[in-house]
């Protein structure tokens, strides 16, 4: 499984803090070698202050050595600057825990008013940097491993400094990953929100800047949409988004997805697999189309069950390539959780797919299909029918499904062919003004030429 194993991919997109969920994943899979990553584990801790931590770990590598002097000395120090950076920030911890302070704070949360810091400079004599103190405090105890109190420091830094503060990026980013490594999701839904409204509304970032901090995002996100119950559909929208709505713009982070990071196309095939019924057929052609376009840069099970059953109509090749998705979701950090739900929502997709084609269909060849047993099959089948997922009936003497007519009502019809017609309109209007205006430019630049032709320069003698 490490041919399909994206930690290494995934890791250069995230805090090292991070990596290490996935690390521990990959060690309970037992994928790779136990001390390969122990090492690993220990070069992700080189930069970080902690210590104890890195000592336990060099302690299984090296059962029978001493701990390393560099390494208690460190703790030393450690400790030391904690302390100091806990006394800097002291009074203010003090102030905005009173009850004014506190109901103010909270009521400005959302918003870019001084108001809170200007109360408590009024008040209790806090200056702004001490605020700045809070920051590097929050970073700090983050670094030690402190989540829960960094994510409330950098939740009362961002509460008292405007949009605009130099720190304020990196206070998100922080706070999103404190709550991220605690599990709070409803928390980190809010941050991660946060943080994208922030990217997309800094307009003095550069391209290249902006296509980083995208990267990013959409890779840090994968914690919060395979946890947080909305997640997963708005992973949908985020990428596919304006392919749902049928309007005709550029999607930025699916350009982002296709020029840095393609290897994320598993989680939006698994997540567009997963929730059928929220899906359309916009949305899964558009995803198909993905898949063919960026097939050179990254293929995996997942995406070639997809590109089998609807580009090749390869059943027999979708079906091996499901039974391979099952190895790759109880190995992938991020897809493990929902692989009984894709696995489920996969098959469907094939029987749908299958079902188009034929009006009868053996329930010895379904199975073979679907990978199931044909007493299983036909289950499966009777609960299909049965929660009205599927127009088809069961004659069990010859043992076979009969499909039902999927004729469209004349309603339905036209509103399917005339979905897009006001869209389409606007841009025919829009491309017709658009020529008109071309040419009457250049039917004023022929005159000017030609008045210019006709007009005859004096003689200079």
């Amino acid at each position: 499984m490490a041919e399909y194993d994206l930690t290494a991919k995934l890791g250069r997109y995230f805090d090292r803090h991070l990596v290490f969920p996935l690390l521990e994943f990959l060690t309970e899979r037992n994928i790779f070698d136990e001390k390969e990553i122990l090492r690993a584990k220990y070069e992700l801790l080189q930069n970080t202050t902690m210590v104890d931590f890195q000592l336990d770990i060099h302690n299984k590598l090296n059962p029978e050595g001493e701990e390393p002097k560099e390494l208690i000395e460190k703790r030393e120090e450690i400790v030391s600057r904690f302390t100091e950076l806990s006394q800097a920030v002291q009074p203010l911890l003090d102030a905005v825990v009173t009850e004014d302070a506190a109901r103010l704070i909270e009521h400005q949360r959302n918003s870019d008013s001084m108001l809170a810091l200007n109360f408590l400079q009024k008040n209790f004599d806090i200056e702004r940097n001490m605020v700045d103190a809070l920051y590097n405090f929050a970073r700090y105890v983050y670094d030690c491993g402190d989540y829960s109190r960094a994510a409330t420091n950098l939740g009362l830094y961002r509460a008292l400094v405007p949009s605009s503060d130099k720190n304020m990026m990196s206070c998100l980013w922080g706070k999103l990953a404190s709550e991220i490594l605690m599990q709070r999701w409803d928390d980190a839904y809010d941050d991660l929100n946060q943080l994208k409204e922030a990217i997309e509304t800094n307009s003095t970032r550069s391209p290249l800047d902006l296509l980083h901090q995208r990267t990013w995002f959409i890779h840090w996100s994968l914690f919060v949409y395979f946890n947080h119950p909305r997640g997963r559909d708005d992973l949908v929208q985020l990428f596919l988004g304006s392919a749902t709505s049928g309007a005709n713009q550029t999607n930025v982070y699916l350009n982002t997805l296709q020029t840095a990071s393609p290897h994320l196309l598993r989680y939006l095939a698994a997540a567009v697999i997963i929730n059928p019924r929220k899906k359309n057929e916009r949305t899964l052609k558009e995803l198909v189309k993905v898949i063919q376009q960026e097939s050179y840069a990254f293929r995996d099970p997942i995406t070639e069950f997809l590109e089998c059953l609807y580009v090749h109509f390869d059943f027999d090749g979708a079906q091996k390539k499901l039974r391979d998705c099952t190895a790759v979701l109880n190995n992938d950090f991020f897809l493990i959780g929902c692989a009984d739900e894709f696995m489920e929502n996969a098959r469907l997709l094939i029987f749908e797919t299958f079902c188009r084609i034929h009006h009868c269909i053996t329930l010895d060849m379904l199975a073979e299909k679907l990978n199931m047993g044909i007493e299983e099959a036909e289950r499966w089948i009777v609960n299909l029918i049965r929660n009205a997922s599927l127009d088809a009936k069961i004659d069990s003497q010859k043992g076979v499904v009969v499909m039902g007519s999927q004729v469209l009502s004349p309603y339905q019809t036209v509103i399917e062919k005339t979905k897009n017609l006001f869209n389409r309109t606007q841009t025919l209007a829009h491309n017709s003004e658009k020529k008109r205006d071309t040419n009457s430019n250049w039917s004023n630049y022929q005159t000017q030429q030609s008045q210019a032709s006709t007009t005859v320069a004096p003689v200079v003698e």
